[in-house]
């Protein structure tokens, strides 16, 4: 059987929620496992699916070609950790197709990192030409701490891999008050000097973990703030494709990014979906809304069906998240970021 191809022949209109935002990016989750447990986002002693509710590649390839098909124009691979899955480079040879074809713009995906010497080669040769790598830390104990129990030097080969085979590097680190806020400007001129872009997240009240978000929050406007108190930093019209916003930091001549969920968020102009790897779409990434794209694929969904779907889910996409932290609150939504999908 050959793969659904239905970019080939691009549907009669773009995908629009009922707010007027066309979907032109799908994060593509095809994991919920990692070889990592990060503090912040997943509980220590995870429960992993079994393997009947995951999507096979095949249907995730499917799935990400429809989307293609109704104008998606950035596919990015997320898990969990998406290097830890079996036969992955397989979906990204196939998901390929649609670079050359110059229905999709970008493929690429978020990493841990921890396996990027072993797979950098492989995504540069399929067209990956970026990656993000989720970079916390340069301190081997804090990095151990945090991830409960990771080898830094794993993940600072995988980046220097990573470059040594051409792809461009963004290292995603998320800003936590009283673990790594402190060291965030060295993080930042260490990876400005290697010519890797940072962003900085704020953390964000996802599923039931062990750490206390309360203490951990650090809002990345005051962060900022206290950035340009020492460096020049100047506003930047540019996008790729997230929510990030993004300055130039004259001192270090790299860029800066901000997502800031909580100070600011950035639902007025949020172009993108999540799909899991259980084949739920979630539409936003704070809200409990799903659409069961699993089901749709294994009741013998025709690719017109599939794509009503699709449409149903996407003209649904709620206005906004309302993603807040405060003591002792429940997380915004029960799932974890490892479920979600990057």
């Amino acid at each position: 059987m050959t793969p659904y191809d239905a970019a080939s022949a691009q549907g009669p209109r773009p995908l629009i929620d009922s707010f007027g935002r066309t979907v032109t990016y799908l994060r593509l989750s095809v994991t919920d496992r990692c070889d990592l447990r990060c503090v912040y986002c997943m509980a220590e002693h995870m429960v992993f699916l079994p393997k009947a509710e995951v999507l096979t590649l095949e249907e995730l390839g499917r799935i990400a070609s429809a989307f293609v098909g109704l104008g998606t124009r950035k596919l990015r691979i997320t898990g969990g950790e998406p290097l830890v899955r079996k036969g992955v480079m397989g979906l990204f040879q196939s998901l390929s197709r649609h670079l050359q074809s110059g229905a999709l713009d970008e493929l690429t995906l978020t990493t841990n990192g921890t396996r990027l010497a072993e797979f950098a080669g492989q995504l540069a040769e399929v067209g990956v030409r970026r990656i993000n790598v989720s970079l916390d830390t340069l301190k081997p104990d804090l990095f151990r701490t945090l991830t409960r129990g990771g080898d830094i030097a794993k993940v600072l080969a995988g980046i220097e891999a990573a470059q040594a085979a051409g792809l461009r590097v963004k290292v995603n680190a998320v800003a936590l008050k009283d673990d790594n806020a402190a060291e965030l400007p060295d993080l930042i001129r260490w990876a400005h000097g290697r010519g890797v872009d940072v962003t900085l997240i704020e953390t964000m009240p996802m599923g039931e973990v062990e750490a206390d978000r309360t203490d951990q929050y650090l809002s990345l406007t005051a962060l900022r703030a206290e950035l340009e108190s020492f460096w020049t930093m100047t506003d930047l019209p540019l996008s790729t494709g997230g929510p990030a916003r993004y300055v130039e930091v004259a001192e270090t001549g790299g860029r800066l990014g901000f997502i800031t969920p909580l100070s600011h968020n950035f639902c007025e102009a949020c172009n993108r979906v999540r799909l899991t790897c259980t084949g739920t779409l979630h539409t936003c990434l704070g809200q409990e809304d799903a659409a069961d794209l699993r089901a749709v694929l294994r009741n013998g969904a025709s690719d017109a069906e599939l794509i009503d779907a699709i449409r149903l889910a996407v003209d649904a996409k709620p206005k906004g998240h309302d993603f807040h932290i405060a003591r002792a609150s429940p997380p915004a939504v029960a799932r974890h970021m490892s479920t979600t999908g990057g």
